[in-house]
């Protein structure tokens, strides 16, 4: 077995501390089982490396992608291959640009048919080296894995790649092999996109240090993703983890009723029993509560960039639903409309709930901009029905009105019905009552608290709700 390499102690500890950074609980212990398992496997296979730390440090498959990328760089591939590139296109005058980029592109072609990985993490680090490299001078180069993969296009050549694997089969193909054919190449493609990337954020980190990389270039985990700013493919990863989220939920709210539900110190009761023990209180007497469970209503901005937030709540509080006595959605843009059936509806389809909600509800007027003034109005005319004192509204949105009438009378009616009134604003609050948020002016009168991503969302349920 191979002895451990210098500085593997600090490398173990540095992964430990980004992925920390990046929101997974890892304690001392398993840091310590990390090393014991490094020294058990070997330094010999990087993957087996690689899968002894993901199986002492990670607590769910959502963790992996973030640990993949923060391992690449304290334990890269690269690793030994000089750090300063050979001339790029253009930089040799005695090479021509376009002749050495097809001829990249033809070796490319080759190792993506023969599915070679050695090859193909050889080519990514010269692709690298060749066509991603900017700046004029070594101290201020950078790598860019956008800029290369744009040079190089790997996704033309899947053409070329399924001809060579007929060329190396047995001649033409049934269509549907084809198809199984091309799904291939383009996950090979990909794994090489990848690994262009892996290389990028390799040469980047040997030049800013991987601690800083690891915390900044490092896609976070799907529950620490901004509400605002998450895309299509994340906002669908943060809907696969709404079950898993709703049981870690439900298990915390039973737990807090079970506690709730002994109930306070009766000291009347308790000094009197404590006269037989020489007034020493041994036993004390617990008031006993009636357990009861709490009324959950959601009011919902479902309009523009808020909307994922919505909707991912929604979902969310419907898994919990048997933690309410009583649970009811309302949506609005600027007319406010129950969703209640709609959400009961969106487990089989969660990635249509938003379509659904706004092709079946009634929520906008003769125009299609937010008004919170408007909606609350209308909620506090139409559903006062809703509110009692056992119920608990969350009001999701950012409180931007376009430049309407907040109408902050209505929101304290709806304080004044409910048992307690909280509004969960996606937005930072630097930015509440800039432009045209009343945030401060709710704030005022229901209790505001950011919420950016799952994490604290689902943080804020579990300590708000009452039970």
């Amino acid at each position: 077995m191979t002895a451990a390499p210098d500085g593997v102690a600090d490398r173990i500890t540095g992964l430990v501390g980004a992925l920390r950074a990046h929101g997974l609980g890892i304690g001392t212990g398993e840091t310590v089982d990390a090393g014991l398992a490094l020294e058990a496997v070997g330094f010999d296979d990087r993957e087996r490396m690689r899968e002894a730390l993901a199986a002492t440090l990670l607590h769910g498959e959502a963790q992996r992608r973030v640990f993949d990328r923060v391992f690449d760089l304290y334990f890269p591939l690269g690793e030994g291959r000089p750090q300063e590139p050979g001339p790029r296109p253009g930089e040799d005058p005695a090479a021509d640009p376009a002749a050495e980029l097809a001829r990249l592109r033809d070796r490319l072609a080759v190792a993506l048919a023969a599915g070679d990985g050695a090859a193909l993490n050889l080519l990514a680090g010269e692709a690298v080296g060749a066509l991603g490299g900017y700046g004029a001078s070594p101290g201020s180069d950078g790598w860019s894995s956008y800029r290369t993969l744009s040079r190089l296009r790997p996704e033309t050549l899947l053409a070329r790649v399924r001809a060579m694997l007929r060329e190396g089969g047995a001649g033409s193909e049934p269509e549907f092999t084809d198809r199984l054919t091309d799904d291939g190449i383009r996950r090979r493609i990909e794994d090489f996109r990848e690994r262009v990337r892996t290389e990028a954020r390799r040469r980047v980190a040997e030049r800013q240090g991987r601690d800083r990389v690891a915390r900044r270039a490092v896609a976070a985990t799907p529950d620490r993703v901004d509400f605002l700013l998450a895309g299509r493919a994340q906002l669908d990863e943060l809907r696969r983890t709404v079950r898993p989220l709703a049981r870690l939920l439900a298990t915390r709210l039973a737990a807090r009723r079970r506690r709730a539900a002994r109930g306070e110190i009766d000291l009347r009761r308790t000094l009197r029993r404590s006269l037989s023990t020489g007034g020493v209180p041994v036993r004390p007497v617990l008031r006993r509560r009636r357990p009861g469970r709490p009324e959950l209503v959601l009011l919902c901005d479902v309009s523009g960039s808020v909307a994922g937030f919505a909707q991912f709540t929604m979902l969310l509080v419907r898994a919990l639903h048997d933690q309410f006595s009583r649970v009811r959605v309302f949506a609005f843009v600027n007319r406010v409309d129950e969703v209640t059936h709609l959400v009961a509806r969106g487990g089989a389809d969660p990635a249509g709930l938003g379509e659904r909600i706004l092709a079946e509800a009634t929520l906008t007027g003769w125009h299609g901009q937010s008004d919170y003034g408007t909606a609350l109005g209308e909620f506090a005319e139409r559903y006062a029905d809703a509110l009692g004192p056992r119920t608990v509204v969350f009001v999701l949105g950012d409180a931007r009105t376009n430049h309407s009438d907040p109408n902050p009378a209505a929101l304290k009616r709806v304080a004044d019905r409910a048992r307690r009134v909280y509004w969960l604003n996606p937005e930072q609050p630097a930015l509440w009552s800039t432009g045209d948020s009343v945030a401060h002016a709710y704030a005022e009168l229901v209790d505001m608290r950011p919420c950016r991503n799952a994490r604290q969302l689902a943080e804020l349920i579990g300590r708000l709700l009452p039970v």
